[in-house]
């Protein structure tokens, strides 16, 4: 368990040959077309490093009417007009309620050694709470016996943002009731599960689903006032800790628990002992009202002077649960938050990002490869991390389907490489880097923009479901086949 607060590339990618969907374990050489293996890598990875992928359920699965399952926040959200892009909604998706084993397929043609995926609790308790639905939990059954088949170790997240509707229509998350309606969901999943699954995490980006809470953009799409949302907030840390003590209460012996967390990745924008000192004291407070809370069992007394009088309401036990030490720490990491030392109280200045600076599709995803040193680096420093996990890291394209049945997606290809290149750095300097999850195994729902941006390293044509392996995707097969970068 986790302490408290302590103190040369790819160079033959292009090659037709290599592009080629059934060259998925080999490189062919283009001067000669004899296929060669694989050189060993140059950046090699610690020997045992998890390779994985990750998907979540309302973004792939669909079938959101069949088997009992009931609707979701995101079910009512995304059929509301003008709320997603083009009108798109999660209804099919990518099908993968009925298309899971070809999906294992694809993980296993890559080389996987784990998956990343999570349970929607509509399928499982319809009403969020009361009469479990077998049905429900038997896909779960059947996805993880597949993968286990497959030699893909199963990693379980139990929150990725699809709150059941019946939970939302008596307050969500702005109900402490919801809280602890998650805890007894939590128990309940990793009961039946556990003796396969060894990993679970409670739940994933909990800045992002509250977010929800204060805009339009993310279900339920309401805007509350900042006291409002801080409550949130923490009912979202309190159901956390709850859901860990109720993993740990219901699980078979020798699980672990962590979350799934889109820290502020602080990154000092020139590496002098100041800036990355101030870099320090940003990670920890910038993260104050989600991760350090967790890590800490308290708010930092600058977080309470920040919300005044619209600081959220808490008991000795709340704080208690919430600090309920975890055994991994899993961060989502896609962008950098730069940093500067500052004379001000605070000791930093978060800097922000010229117009003119480099983004993926995403207007927001920013390029910045050194996240992915920094953010483990000062999370393991800062609160005596002994396992991290990266639980996504990724890129959104233009993604086009050439007439010759390919994605030549360089771009992605040149971000993978350049934030892996960093994630080595960061290993190889003994940061707890245990895996690392790329976003996405497919394109998906992507939320508000829909269908509108990809993130697979799998092209998926939704009008007939079929997937077709991104040169990204080769790319990926011959990292994990290294076990680094060439």
């Amino acid at each position: 368990m986790l302490n408290r607060f302590s103190r040369r590339t790819f160079a033959r990618l292009l090659g037709s040959a290599a592009l080629a969907p059934t060259a998925l374990t080999t490189i062919a050489t283009p001067a000669s077309g004899e296929v060669a293996p694989s050189a060993p890598a140059a950046r090699a990875f610690p020997k045992g490093f998890l390779w994985g992928s990750a998907t979540a359920s309302y973004q792939v699965e669909g079938a959101v009417n069949e088997d009992g399952r009931g609707p979701s926040i995101w079910d009512t959200f995304s059929h509301i007009p003008g709320k997603i892009k083009n009108g798109d909604t999660g209804d099919v998706a990518n099908d993968h309620y009925h298309r899971y084993k070809e999906d294992v397929q694809l993980m296993k043609a890559l080389g996987l050694k784990t998956y990343r995926f999570s349970v929607a609790w509509p399928r499982v308790f319809p009403q969020g709470t009361g009469t479990p639905n077998p049905k429900g939990l038997d896909f779960y059954h059947r996805l993880v016996d597949e993968l286990l088949a497959a030699d893909i170790q199963p990693y379980c997240t139990l929150y990725h943002w699809d709150l059941p509707q019946a939970l939302e229509d008596k307050g969500g998350w702005q109900s402490r009731d919801t809280s602890e309606a998650f805890a007894n969901y939590a128990g309940y999943v990793a009961e039946h599960l556990s003796d396969r699954v060894k990993h679970f995490m409670t739940l994933n980006e909990m800045s992002s689903f509250v977010s929800g809470y204060a805009s339009p953009r993310h279900a339920p799409g309401l805007t509350l006032p900042p006291a409002g949302v801080n409550q949130v907030r923490h009912h979202a840390v309190l159901a956390h800790g709850l859901g860990v003590q109720a993993i740990r209460a219901h699980a078979k012996p020798g699980t672990k628990v962590g979350l799934a967390e889109n820290a502020s990745a602080c990154v000092p924008i020139i590496e002098t002992p100041e800036h990355i000192a101030a870099a320090a004291k940003a990670m920890r407070e910038v993260n104050a009202g989600y991760l350090t809370v967790i890590m800490e069992g308290r708010y930092t007394d600058a977080y309470l002077a920040r919300a005044g009088a619209d600081a959220p309401k808490f008991t000795d036990a709340d704080m208690k649960a919430i600090g309920t030490p975890v055994d991994f720490v899993g961060l989502n990491i896609y962008t950098p938050t730069y940093v500067r030392a500052d004379d001000s109280p605070a000791g930093f200045a978060r800097i922000p990002s010229p117009e003119s600076y480099p983004h993926m599709m995403s207007p927001w995803l920013h390029v910045g490869p050194e996240a992915l040193y920094w953010g483990p680096k000062l999370a393991a420093q800062i609160w005596n991390i002994k396992e991290i996990y990266i639980t996504e890291n990724g890129a959104s394209s233009t993604d086009v389907l050439t007439p010759d049945g390919h994605v030549y997606d360089s771009d992605r290809v040149m971000y993978l490489r350049n934030y892996l290149t960093q994630l080595h750095r960061a290993v190889s300097e003994g940061v707890p880097v245990r895996g690392y999850f790329l976003w996405s195994l497919m394109d998906n729902f992507e939320w508000a923009d829909g269908y509108a941006y990809r993130f697979g390293i799998h092209y998926v044509d939704f009008a007939t479901q079929k997937r077709t392996p991104k040169t990204s995707a080769h790319f990926y097969r011959e990292v994990i086949a290294r076990n680094g970068l060439a």
